[in-house]
């Protein structure tokens, strides 16, 4: 096994099953689920599975926009640092209840963050 972030998360079934549980979340936080309003949410996951595994160290299969291009019509909408960070909380949330090491999700948050100003358009 290597030391990937991926690998050491649980790899593949453990990136799905968070993806998953996180946008159960993300769907009923008022804070931020507007934001999700008219989204195929199964091509949305699907993006985001590859996107988190390609961030973690593991394969890279991920075809989408960069991060910039990809939330500029959000930030037209009001995308700001209150949602990047509901988002944030959402991940660490999902992480715990699937019980992985506080370490990690420190490293999770972390890999989040250096994503922050690209989503924002900053």
């Amino acid at each position: 096994m290597s030391d990937a972030l991926f690998d050491r998360l649980g790899g593949e079934a453990a990136v799905d099953a968070a993806v998953d549980i996180f946008y159960r979340k993300v769907l009923a936080d008022d804070r931020i689920n507007r934001f999700f309003d008219g989204v195929d949410m199964d091509k949305q996951a699907a993006k985001q599975k590859a996107f988190l595994t390609m961030a973690f160290g593991g394969p890279n299969n991920y075809t989408g926009e960069d991060m910039r291009k990809g939330h500029a019509h959000l930030v037209e909408r009001g995308l700001n640092d209150s949602h990047f960070d509901a988002v944030v909380e959402n991940l660490g949330a999902t992480l715990k209840e699937l019980g992985v090491a506080d370490d990690l999700i420190g490293e999770v948050a972390a890999i989040a963050e250096t994503t922050r100003n690209d989503v924002l358009g900053k």
